[in-house]
């Protein structure tokens, strides 16, 4: 019997991201001014997170982060949207700076080491069996094994070499345009019966297991309210991981493919029209 509102979590990473709008991302030896500062916790795992609550209502995350002030203030935020946070403790928490251009592309760059949570962990893995469906996208094998005992499992291939370990996945969703995912999803790719490679506006392409490939169309970015302003695109951060989180959501309401990434798209495109990875959105309407 399909849920309404699928059971959800995910398995991932949280870093604490700068944010910064620059005319371009600076070339080598360049000084470029940046200017709308804001600061969100970010990164693969709690975006996701914050999709899927806003989709299915509450939304579990299982992570590390560090014992400091951005640790807690990372805590508190996604508490705010709607995450039930279940973090073990580290050192400190990661950091990030994002430059997003003119044209809403964004540019990353992380510092130090990334924190994911391990299986010897004292969290809450056994809840995960009651999941319809999770999103992993860091931790160790022991992690990973504890997410497959969900209903529908979906990574990413940033989760690294620890999904090339036999261990199942009901999809693999990367960006076709990331060469280090490339790399990694090659590894894994034979685990998955689905893998999803996104191509941002043009869409994207799938196949599952023993047959071709095929291709999705992109969704427009919705209409807004003229009330509201608008800067389309704004901010591309965030856009695949809401794509992801759609997905994952989608299969774990026992949607077909198809209407699965119908849904991701949607949740990409949304995305995209607001200044970092929360001002907007898809949430769940009956």
């Amino acid at each position: 019997m399909r849920p309404s509102r699928p059971k959800v979590a995910v398995v991932g990473h949280v870093e604490w991201v700068q944010f910064a709008r620059v005319s371009h991302v600076p070339r080598a030896g360049e000084v470029v001014n940046g200017d709308d500062l804001f600061e969100e916790p970010a990164g693969g795992g709690a975006v996701a997170a914050v999709q899927l609550a806003r989709l299915a209502g509450e939304a579990m995350l299982i992570t590390a982060l560090g014992d400091d002030e951005l640790g807690r203030r990372s805590i508190a935020r996604l508490n705010e949207l709607g995450v039930d946070v279940r973090a073990t403790q580290r050192t400190a928490t990661r950091r990030a700076l994002t430059l997003v251009d003119e044209t809403g592309e964004r540019t990353i760059t992380t510092l130090g080491p990334r924190l994911e949570p391990i299986g010897d962990d004292e969290l809450p893995w056994d809840q995960l069996e009651g999941m319809d469906a999770v999103y992993f996208t860091a931790g160790d094998l022991g992690a990973l094994r504890a997410a497959r005992a969900a209903r529908v499992l979906v990574a990413s291939p940033r989760a690294g070499g620890t999904l090339a370990h036999g261990v199942p996945l009901d999809a693999l969703v990367l960006s076709s345009d990331d060469a280090g995912e490339r790399r990694q999803a090659a590894r894994a790719q034979d685990e998955a019966e689905l893998v999803v490679s996104t191509e941002g506006e043009r869409g994207g392409t799938y196949r599952t297991r023993g047959s071709g490939s095929y291709r999705w169309d992109p969704a427009p970015p919705p209409t807004l309210p003229a009330a509201v302003p608008r800067a389309a695109p704004a901010d591309s951060y965030g856009c695949g991981d809401s794509f992801a989180a759609g997905l994952t959501y989608g299969l774990g309401a026992g949607d077909t493919v198809g209407a699965a990434l119908t849904l991701a798209a949607r949740c990409g495109a949304v995305c995209l029209t607001g200044r970092g990875p929360y001002r907007r959105q898809l949430t769940y309407s009956k």
